[in-house]
């Protein structure tokens, strides 16, 4: 490190403070290196610098280009990496206001959903843990961002429990985002000392900075603290990340077609992917949906698509007795939920087809799909008969979660396939991708197959498990709603997943601002 350049910038950075309190009062103002979180009083109010306190990694680009991707297409992300170089040969403002207008320019104000459904993911990815820790001890938290606030507020505000949000806002017109950025002083504009530090008492208590010493344009407002804990980079480098058991609030749901951290090197690798990705995924439908098993699951497994197919020890003789005989009626598999092609990979594991029930899915996807789907009616009586009807003609796969969820949980499980069959077999899946989820909450469903055949790699893991009767558990009679519970939980355990009461309708409302009801 380069410890002339750090004196040198903590220098400046003193005595614009000094400067400033001069004009304003005078408190004075003591600056440290980065502390560990119990060299921070407790309960005083907290500033937070969230790229140089909060973050592992101060670059802002990842950021700005998943705005690009997921809220204006392919074409915007890739003008913006054609940007890259320019905005790394400008000054640090400058820069940032060429970024800005590079991702929103043109998008929709009311439809803009990316920094609540997308961002926090990447976000809390990012946050370092040691970081973190001084955040909580804050007892009122205002964090301030050199991002828009539109980009950094809900994971901020619902993630990490601040209570003050600071951040650039963004100029509009007619309802669309122009890509200029108020003023500086606009952030603060109309806000009372109160609103941000809070009453008396907690202004007595002491007010507290943390963050970085460079690329800061909020001095401004750590002119109020005591204290100013400064970190570098260096010390950045060594944080940790963020467990997930130490996530405030817990990640459930997140949408986005992109399932990597776009820095400008992966974000340049997916563009060069992308044209042979196409073609790629072209023909891994082709084998998919005109080739026998014995001979599509080789040619996929060739192209990168992959699949590892377990029982549990007690499951095993079923799983053979089920592949070697036929009944006169078909037996029912219940998996949890994790994309479109979860019954495919089934069917292929089993070395057969089977039938899929599927709710709101795209006209395109059910033309593609290599086995026979039913669309449910979401009307109970009639999708029962409907349901039984088909168990009578072949083995019938459904997902009780009714939609799918990306991250290590469990959806709650409605108990209508409980009244379908005396017996039901469940299967675990689990999917690893690397560039492009193959699910989406408010795109264009019809694409949710072709994004998922897209990705270089991709990997299932496929359990079936021991039968379980659906009269009891245990022996015990237990309600249809108890057994679903059941099922939920070994599904769960097998995964290592955590189980939730949250639902289909509760996934769409956050990401979408709908109900997931589709025709």
């Amino acid at each position: 490190m380069d410890f002339k350049a750090l004196s040198k910038s903590l220098l400046f950075f003193y005595w614009y403070l000094r400067t400033r309190l001069r004009s304003a009062h005078a408190t004075q103002v003591k600056l440290f290196k980065y502390p560990s979180e119990d060299k921070l009083a407790s309960g005083q109010v907290l500033i937070c610098d969230v790229e140089g306190g909060l973050l592992r990694s101060s670059s802002t680009f990842p950021y700005f280009m998943l705005v690009a991707l997921e809220g204006g297409g392919f074409l915007r992300g890739f003008l913006l990496l054609l940007l890259y170089p320019l905005v790394c040969l400008l000054s640090h403002e400058v820069g940032l206001r060429l970024t800005v207008m590079g991702a929103f320019c043109g998008l929709r104000k009311d439809g803009f959903r990316v920094g609540r459904a997308v961002l926090p993911k990447f976000l809390l990815e990012d946050v370092g843990l040691e970081g973190f820790k001084v955040l909580r001890r804050g007892g009122k938290r205002v964090c301030v961002s050199s991002m828009p606030r539109v980009m950094v507020e809900a994971f901020l505000k619902e993630y990490m429990e601040v209570e003050v949000v600071l951040g650039r806002e963004l100029k509009e017109f007619g309802g669309y985002y122009t890509g200029l950025m108020e003023e500086e002083n606009k952030i603060w504009e109309g806000m009372s000392l109160k609103e941000l530090f809070g009453g008396e008492g907690e202004m007595k208590a002491g007010v507290s900075g943390f963050g970085g010493y460079l690329n800061s344009f909020h001095l401004r407002l750590f002119s109020h603290c005591k204290e100013v804990y400064l970190v570098g980079e260096a010390e950045k480098r060594r944080w940790h990340p963020l467990p997930r058991s130490a996530y405030p609030k817990p990640l459930i749901f997140h949408d986005g077609r992109i399932a990597f951290r776009p820095t400008p090197a992966s974000t340049l690798c997916m563009f060069l992917w992308l044209p042979l990705g196409v073609v790629i995924a072209i023909f891994r439908v082709v084998i998919f949906m005109f080739f026998p098993y014995s001979l599509s699951i080789p040619m996929v497994a060739f192209l990168g698509l992959y699949c590892r197919v377990t029982t549990t020890s007690s499951s095993s003789p079923h799983h053979r007795e089920l592949e070697n005989s036929r009944k006169s009626r078909g037996q029912l598999y219940v998996c949890n939920h994790r994309t479109l092609v979860d019954p495919v990979y089934i069917s292929g594991a089993l070395k057969r087809r089977v039938t899929a029930t599927v709710y709101s899915v795209s006209r395109i996807s059910e033309l593609i799909s290599p086995i026979r789907t039913i669309r449910l009616t979401r009307n109970r009586e009639a999708d029962r008969e409907r349901m039984e009807s088909l168990l009578k003609e072949g083995d019938l796969v459904v997902c009780p979660e009714g939609t799918t969820c990306r991250e290590p949980y469990l959806l709650r499980f409605s108990p209508l396939f409980t009244e379908l069959s005396h017996e039901v077999v469940p299967v675990a899946v689990k999917v690893h991708v690397r560039m492009f989820y193959g699910t989406t909450a408010s795109g264009f469903k019809g694409l949710d197959p072709l994004y998922f055949l897209m990705n270089p790699f991709s990997c299932y893991d496929v359990v079936f498990m021991e039968k379980v009767a659906t009269g009891s558990v245990d022996g015990k009679q237990c309600s249809s709603r108890e057994v679903a519970n059941y099922v939920q939980e070994k599904i769960g355990k097998v995964l290592g997943f955590e189980c939730t009461a949250l639902t289909r309708r509760d996934k769409y409302l956050m990401l979408a601002g709908n109900e997931g009801i589709f025709e």
